[in-house]
């Protein structure tokens, strides 16, 4: 049982340090931030691209690679994609990284850490 323990801790924190390395370019940290700033209704590509004044074929990169990390969710309209933080794998990620210090040794206590996401 232990084993199958480490084992998911392992691929936990392969799965978060993907999603770090998605999020440790400047871009795609501006574009989620932009997109948690229109939840949860998200932005079009247009809007994106007009407001992170990015090219197309830049901005279809950025949005790929955080669309392959789960970061970001887009639906068709007509048209248009529609992109959206993933707040659930955002909720996720920070959960992840407060979990030891919230319940081991209360370094920032658990109730702060609400504050901090207000």
């Amino acid at each position: 049982m232990k084993t199958r323990t480490k084992q998911r801790e392992s691929e936990n924190v392969t799965r978060y340090a993907d999603i770090f390395t998605a999020l440790g370019a400047e871009h795609r940290l501006q574009i989620v931030r932009l997109l948690l700033s229109a939840h949860p209704d998200g932005m079009v590509v247009s809007e994106i691209q007009e407001e992170l004044q990015l090219s197309g074929s830049t901005l279809s990169h950025h949005l790929d690679k955080l669309k392959n990390e789960e970061l970001v969710t887009v639906t068709r309209e007509s048209t248009f994609l529609r992109y959206r933080a993933n707040a659930e794998v955002l909720q996720e990620v920070l959960r992840f990284l407060f979990a030891e210090c919230c319940s081991k040794n209360a370094c920032v206590p658990a109730d702060q850490v609400v504050k901090l996401c207000r």
